[in-house]
């Protein structure tokens, strides 16, 4: 299995080019499942994710090809085919994301059978918001040997749908599904992410009709069909929030390309506390650092707060601040997994239930460290940037699910970072 070696202390400088969001792209890949025409996404991330979600929709009998320019990746999906309505475990256990298919196979084939999921093992993250929306569009849902087998065969009913919760994924699902649905369907309490925002466009550019967009309540006018579309996937906000920090803990400055300042603008707003300047360009957004780094208080919250996805990322830039810094998860119980690994080393963290206490010290120390899923990976990696001598990194197959290029894009930056094959990394 790969490693990633880091030797820290080098200043980035130099610019980034932000990949496309692959929360985005994910639930765009299975628009293609409500529609015979093609669906052509651009500035597609090449990640394993992306390629999971390609392998499911060809296992349901679409047509997934990749087109790769100079300047973007393309996929053009085609969803004529479609003649197998399961998803199953062996791919779906992969990525949570697979469960996307769920609402898109029920609205235009009646019916589906899908894996209930896996992906990063950050806490509990049940599908019951999915499936009780779908209920509520009239589907006929069970839970059969770690299935869940949902029918519609007269079609899915529009309904008013409140999420006692935001959910990203279920906002999703059902917005997918209602686009098909008889009548009009009311989403309240929906999530609010850009990447949902981006899906709602999509969908609308493919004929849907749906009002609220970047609100938390949608209304969706179901069509009897849906159209083709060409839609460009949106900037990735986590990555651009990411290189930021990188930027950041290692007192160098970048520039983001392809990215906004409203993207990022919660995490912009924390990092300008701590004392870096986010600036915008004509090209994206420029980085650096000024008089030093200063401890905040960091709580998550569904968009617009500060996202889940940067917590890790964040808590890494606060073990080389002054000062101390309270890092409050509220998301997911279980997203504190890089803190024993960041202690190693030589960080001062000390966790209370949902938050942990980060007091600044004066330098970190490279160690073996081991990542437990995708965004404490990418932490590990920011602390074995700014850290002193080396760092070896375990388990990186979790960056290649969410990261395009991560060392060429750090490397290019003056990073001495390279990926290491087994026998070089023993």
């Amino acid at each position: 299995m790969d490693r990633i070696r880091i030797r820290g202390g080098r200043p980035l400088k130099g610019a980034i080019q932000i990949s496309g969001a692959k929360n985005a792209a994910l639930p765009l890949m299975a628009t293609c499942l409500l529609t015979d025409q093609e669906v052509r996404l651009d500035n597609v991330p090449d990640l394993a994710d992306i390629t999971t979600m390609s392998h499911l929709l060809v296992q349901h009998g679409a047509e997934v090809t990749t087109r790769q320019t100079t300047k973007q990746r393309s996929v053009v999906l085609n969803g004529a085919g479609v003649n197998d309505t399961t998803a199953p475990y062996d791919l779906v256990r992969k990525m949570r994301a697979s469960v996307l298919v769920l609402g898109p196979l029920v609205a235009r084939h009646g019916q589906a059978r899908v894996s209930l999921p896996g992906g990063c093992a950050i806490g509990t993250r049940p599908v019951d918001l999915h499936i009780k929306g779908l209920q509520q569009l009239g589907a006929e849902i069970e839970l059969k040997d770690g299935y869940v087998v949902a029918h519609a065969p007269r079609g899915l009913t529009g309904a008013e749908v409140t999420f006692p919760k935001v959910s990203v994924g279920a906002t999703e699902n059902l917005l997918m599904a209602a686009s098909l649905a008889k009548g009009e369907t009311l989403l309240v309490n929906a999530a609010r992410e850009p990447e949902i925002t981006d899906l709602a466009r999509c969908l609308v550019s493919m004929g849907a009709k749906i009002d609220g967009i970047g609100s938390n309540t949608l209304r969706i006018v179901g069509m009897d069909r849906l159209a083709g579309t060409t839609h460009r996937v949106v900037a990735d906000r986590i990555e651009a929030g990411t290189y930021a920090m990188a930027a950041a803990i290692t007192g160098g400055e970048l520039n983001l390309l392809g990215v906004s300042h409203e993207l990022i603008a919660a995490a912009a707003a924390s990092l300008a506390q701590a004392g870096v300047e986010i600036k915008e360009t004509n090209e994206g957004l420029h980085v650096s650092r000024i008089n030093g780094l200063h401890g905040v208080d960091v709580m998550t919250e569904p968009y617009p707060g500060f996202p889940t996805d940067l917590q890790a990322q964040m808590m890494a830039l606060m073990t080389t601040a002054e000062g101390a810094s309270m890092i409050t998860e509220t998301i997911f119980e279980n997203r504190f997994m890089h803190v024993p690994e960041l202690m190693r080393m030589g960080a001062s963290i000390n966790v209370h239930g949902a938050s942990a206490m980060v007091r600044g010290v004066k330098k970190l120390t490279g160690a073996p460290v081991m990542a437990t899923d995708l965004r404490a990976s990418v932490s590990l990696v920011l602390a074995g940037l700014a850290a002193e001598g080396d760092t070896i990194l375990n388990r990186v197959y979790h960056l290649d699910r969410g990261y395009e290029r991560l060392t060429q894009k750090l490397g290019a930056c003056g990073a001495e970072i390279e990926r290491l094959g087994d026998a070089a990394a023993e």
